[in-house]
């Protein structure tokens, strides 16, 4: 049993080939190989992974204790499942905050006056280097901005739901999203707790910067 905090360990590996397989419209598609292990068990391995920008989502409560939701179209899946607004961490030198305050705006129309910093996560560790910053919004105020939504956003329309109704739905799995679940779970663990596990907005957001590497440069 361990007796330190319970928490990931950052690895270094000497990666001795980086080779971008497919330039996608997002992201693309990488082949390191890389060596792993010491001494004479060390092994050259090679995986295929998807080289993700990192993203963040929102859970923005409101005064009556509930949370946002939209449903949206996702190709993949071929689901319209319930998400949280999101998005990509594409605009140069933008921070995970600044990036989170602008989601909320393009896809709620809507501002916070408290930020407070939720989750982070690895959404899917074996197979993308797609790191998740999830913030909690709370005091909410319309906004006014010049962004047009288009294609799968066009659709989208706002709900508020009770926290509770949406933890139900997460544990039911009648939503599947994993950005969404985790969300709607912590939030409800950390407003248990009286909010005191919430962390700084603004905290150093490292294991991006770790995930990404210098594969993608």
């Amino acid at each position: 049993m361990t007796t330190s905090p319970l928490a990931d360990d950052p690895a270094e590996v000497r990666i001795l080939s980086s080779e971008l397989l497919v330039r996608g419209h997002v992201w693309d598609v990488r082949r390191d190989s890389f060596e792993f292990g010491g001494g004479e068990d060390c092994a050259v391995l090679s995986r295929d992974y998807i080289d993700h920008t990192g993203a963040v989502a929102v859970l923005a409560i409101d005064e009556q204790g509930r949370v946002l939701l939209v449903q949206q179209y996702r190709h993949p899946v071929a689901h319209r499942d319930w998400e949280i607004p999101a998005g990509l961490m594409d605009a140069p030198g933008e921070s995970g905050l600044a990036t989170a305050q602008r989601e909320l705006a393009e896809e709620a129309d809507l501002q916070a006056g408290r930020w407070d910093l939720l989750l982070d996560l690895f959404l899917s560790p074996g197979a993308t280097s797609e790191a998740m910053r999830i913030f909690l919004a709370r005091d909410l105020r319309p906004v006014e901005h010049g962004f047009v939504r288009e294609g799968e956003e066009a659709e989208m329309v706002p709900v508020w739901v009770p926290l509770d109704e949406a933890v139900e739905a997460a544990l039911a799995g009648r939503i599947q999203n994993a950005v969404t679940v985790s969300a709607v779970l912590a939030a409800r663990v950390a407003q248990a707790e009286g909010w005191q596990a919430l962390r700084d907005p603004e905290l150093p957001w490292t294991t991006r910067e770790a995930s990404r590497g210098e594969r993608s440069k």
